[in-house]
């Protein structure tokens, strides 16, 4: 069986990290699977894979609807001979249902998450009701995710299917998580909230500064770290100015390998206005670190309110502050929550099962 992914690039995200994961989780040597990007860069995961002799098809698509994308993927189905055509986010998808037309292959679409706010128009309402008469099977990451395709995409209930997002549990390393921390001025009495994202507005780095500073003006001892770089970094770093909070918030910029400064830290923070499954989170829940998430996406189906964590409602400086609070002063539930968050994360949030769900649909949806 030879499966196809198409995708936008091979940069670092949610979406790669998926088709990563697929990829090295293939142990069956019937099974051979490649990459097509339709745009650049290709990106260090892609590179990555290609070192590992994966082979890799790239394209810098032109602005508008580019025709020839679909006779590229197309002449790339054919020569290869795909039997599955795996399309990750929307516009893959089109592209990869029409240049499968014609061919022996089939195609499942992924939705890997929205973008916020959500919307609608009446050229997809046209469009994808063809787009899935084209489509073997849809899977969404979430319930939420789920749930928004059949309001804002018009695809029937019925026709989709959840497969959680799965990772490798990260490899502690106390050893040099100490000295991360000891490298940002941060002591063993210090308490280090933090998130690892990209510096966007819909991940709501402004709410999240706002609640730490009202938790460190209780609780001087309180560090906040955030791990990564983007178009708000300067917007960000204004406010951490403003507040006053130049000594107790820490911008690292951006780091290629950030689970030792996952690891130092106590309580991880996601504050976004929209997720589907968040990466990082069950990266976090796999080092047993409590979470405080808000009610967006999929947050709430990972992380149950009060048992591993807590979720606040959507942009609620009030709440996660209140939610932040609580850990400081109950410290027996950072560690508890933590416990049960990696229970939660070995139960259903492995690689291993995510790698084995998408197999078995491949498998169904070649014999159907």
């Amino acid at each position: 069986m030879k499966v196809l992914h198409v995708t936008y690039d091979m940069r670092i995200g949610g979406t790669e990290m998926v088709i990563k994961n697929i990829i090295e989780g293939n142990t069956d040597p019937d099974v051979t699977m490649s990459i097509f990007c339709i745009e650049k860069p290709l990106g260090p995961w892609g590179e990555d894979l290609q070192n590992k002799a994966i082979a890799i098809h790239t394209l810098s698509r032109k602005e508008g609807f580019d025709f020839s994308v679909i006779r590229s993927l197309r002449e790339t189905i054919k020569a290869n001979k795909i039997d599955i055509v795996h399309c990750h986010q929307y516009t893959p998808w089109v592209y990869g249902a029409l240049a499968a037309i014609g061919t022996s292959a089939k195609t499942i679409f992924t939705e890997h998450g929205r973008f916020y706010p959500d919307s609608s128009s009446w050229k997809r309402r046209v469009v994808n009701p063809f787009l899935v008469q084209l489509t073997s099977d849809i899977t969404a990451i979430s319930e939420a995710t789920k749930q928004a395709l059949c309001k804002y995409e018009f695809i029937p209930e019925k026709n989709i299917r959840v497969i959680y997002n799965g990772i490798k549990a990260l490899t502690s390393s106390p050893s040099r998580s100490s000295k991360v921390r000891l490298s940002l001025n941060i002591t063993e009495s210090h308490i280090v909230f933090g998130t690892i994202a990209r510096l966007d507005p819909i991940k709501n780095h402004r709410m999240m500064i706002e609640a730490f500073k009202k938790v460190n003006l209780e609780f001087p001892d309180t560090k906040l770290l955030i791990v990564g770089d983007g178009e708000e970094r300067g917007n960000i770093e204004s406010q951490i100015k403003q507040l006053s909070l130049e000594k107790d918030v820490i911008l690292t910029g951006y780091i290629k390998n950030p689970s030792d400064h996952l690891e130092c830290i106590d309580v991880f923070l996601l504050s976004s206005f929209s997720e589907g499954t968040s990466m990082t989170l069950l990266e976090a829940m796999s080092f047993s670190k409590p979470c405080i998430v808000t009610d967006a996406g999929g947050n709430r189906e990972i992380i149950k309110n009060k048992e591993n964590g807590f979720v606040s409602e959507n942009d609620n400086e009030f709440q996660f502050s209140q939610a932040m609070k609580c850990l400081l002063e109950s410290p027996h539930l950072i560690k508890r929550f933590g416990e049960n968050g990696k229970l939660r994360f070995c139960e259903n949030f492995v690689s291993g099962t995510m790698v084995e769900n998408y197999k078995q649909l491949y498998k169904k949806t070649l014999n159907r």
